[in-house]
């Protein structure tokens, strides 16, 4: 498979050295992209993107898998703070700023701000966008000539649609769809066939395996508790590792657990999610920090009331991420390489997550992710 993957960076170098030749060609020589976008419309844009705005900052992580520079693309972007990761934001912004065009709400967004940076696209989701291709924005920003398409349909909304192909199909069609926005329909092949080869390998290890119970939180502070990860998406991603939620989690997205409940129904493993955004005591896990800070933040998470009595933590069983391992849909391999080695450590000995980050380093990243990007209680 890394044989494979180091052919596919000799292609994209070769096609960049290409574009190199055919810069002075006339712009209409290439044809203009059609993009299949994520809530199923087809969208013909004008030309090749050269001034993209997102309204989720985080999208650009996905593009740098598939484009040298993807800062140089973006003229705008909104919810810059679920990039969860001070440091990413200022790699992705070196060469010059990227214009905030809102936080993280949609009442946030300004028709008239957006179209004053002239993009030639926007990038819209669910979150920013809640009506989808009816939401008022949408048809303002299409009226005037400025082609929206959708990167995700997840919310926080409990009517939102379920997603059909469930959270590693979307995944499979989010990086098709950046493929045609970027004109790196191979890369985006390649990213899509190494995360498909690094997911059987746990398939194969946890095959036969009891799910683990596991206590995925998903905003994890010293002030409040017990915020559980729904089916959708987070739960998704843990059935894949061999895990399952607590038998009353049934909520899609989030679910408010009492103490009570958590200790009188113990689970097994406790995975906590950190960031670069500390409010509320979260750890400090995600890149620009340490393991140290991230085994503190632990450590101040479980001295919670009633933790102590649970044997997860009596028994050592306490896992940090970084939540943009979750929030990323290309980063979501890394996560289900963990959650499958905590949760099934025997078996699943010989996966090797710090690898796994390293080959994506490599080969799919000119401005590396540095780690780490989890924390343990024991190392």
């Amino acid at each position: 498979m890394v044989a494979g993957v180091i052919l596919e960076r000799r292609c994209f170098c070769g096609a960049l050295a290409l574009a190199g030749l055919t810069a002075a060609l006339p712009a209409w020589s290439a044809p203009a992209p059609v993009v299949a976008d994520m809530a199923g419309r087809t969208i013909r844009l004008l030309a090749a993107p050269k001034r993209i705005v997102l309204l989720e900052a985080r999208d650009i992580v996905a593009m740098s898998l598939l484009h040298p520079d993807p800062a140089s693309l973006v003229v705008g972007w909104a919810a810059a703070d679920r990039i969860d990761s001070g440091l990413l934001q200022q790699q992705f912004e070196h060469k010059g700023h990227i214009a905030v065009v809102g936080k993280q709400t949609p009442d946030t967004l300004s028709f008239e701000g957006l179209v004053s940076l002239s993009p030639d696209l926007v990038v819209a989701n669910l979150y920013m966008a809640p009506q989808g291709g009816k939401d008022l924005l949408v048809e303002r920003l299409e009226a005037a000539g400025v082609p929206v398409i959708f990167s995700d349909l997840s919310s926080n909304a409990s009517g939102s649609q379920t997603p059909a192909k469930g959270v590693v199909g979307d995944f499979r069609d989010q990086m098709r769809m950046w493929g045609e926005v970027l004109d790196a329909r191979d890369r985006a092949a390649a990213y899509i066939a190494f995360f498909d080869t690094h997911l059987q390998r746990v398939a194969s290890c946890v095959a036969g395996a009891a799910p683990v119970t596991t206590y995925l939180e998903v905003q994890s502070t010293v002030d409040d508790c017990c915020w559980a990860a729904g089916t959708r998406v987070w739960g998704e991603l843990l059935e894949l590792a061999g895990g399952r939620t607590l038998p009353d989690v049934t909520a899609p997205w989030y679910q408010k657990l009492q103490l009570e409940y958590l200790v009188a129904t113990p689970p097994d493993v406790y995975i906590a999610s950190g960031g670069g955004w500390s409010a509320g005591g979260r750890p400090s896990i995600g890149p620009g920090f340490t393991a140290a800070q991230g085994m503190e933040g632990l450590k101040r998470l479980i001295e919670r009331t009633g933790f102590s009595q649970m044997p997860s933590v009596r028994n050592g069983r306490v896992h940090g991420i970084w939540s943009g391992l979750i929030a990323v849909p290309p980063l979501n391999i890394l996560f289900v390489e963990l959650v499958s080695k905590w949760l099934h450590p025997e078996r699943c000995q010989d996966i090797d997550p710090a690898a796994t980050l390293a080959e994506i380093n490599e080969h799919f990243l000119r401005v590396p992710i540095p780690g780490p990007l989890w924390a343990s209680l024991r190392e």
